[in-house]
């Protein structure tokens, strides 16, 4: 079985039944990596993989520290093995580094988790904010309100989020610029 074959079992296996939005997002973002191939090249089903299983750490049988890209990265190094560069990018998916500070974690995620090259982290950012909650297509600025909406802006989500918010649109300028120059020449 292959990587991208192997992250959609797994993810499906995780989030399917107990978390059915969380697995069409999941989908979805997923979908809009594989329409990066373009510009990911030979890290296409890293990419992919990496976008289909970055919320399995919100898997109600794997949560443990309520911060799913650190809980679905330990899963995935630890009981599962995979893929070193998909681990990294789970678990510094859509600036996470912001919400580990918020939360507390920051030394666990840095002290565990090296980053990813920034282009594929720039892709699975825009992947992930470019999919609504049930695997839509979605604009960066209306992922955002949604998402603060759905948290509240005081909570922790709605903090980090908000904080984000300047490093998540150029990721996705980035993204969109790589893709339009890939596209002409």
């Amino acid at each position: 079985m292959g990587l991208t074959e192997q992250a959609y079992a797994l993810s499906e296996s995780m989030l399917a039944e107990p978390l059915p939005r969380r697995w069409a997002h999941s989908l979805g973002v997923a979908k809009r990596a594989a329409g990066l191939r373009l510009i990911a090249g030979r890290d296409a089903d890293v990419l992919e993989a990496a976008a289909v299983l970055h919320d399995v750490g919100y898997s109600p049988s794997i949560a443990t520290t309520g911060f799913h890209p650190l809980d679905g990265a330990r899963f995935l190094r630890d009981q599962e093995a995979f893929d070193d560069r998909v681990v990294r990018l789970v678990a510094h998916h859509s600036c996470a580094l912001l919400e580990a500070e918020e939360r507390g974690l920051r030394d666990d995620l840095v002290g565990e988790f090296e980053l990813e090259r920034p282009e594929l982290v720039d892709a699975l950012i825009y992947c992930d904010m470019t999919t609504t909650p049930d695997g839509g297509h979605t604009t960066p600025a209306e992922r955002l309100d949604e998402i603060v909406s759905r948290y509240g802006p005081d909570t922790i989500v709605g903090r980090f989020i908000q904080r984000a918010a300047p490093e998540i649109h150029a990721a996705a300028g980035r993204v969109d610029e790589r893709m339009a120059t890939a596209s002409t020449g």
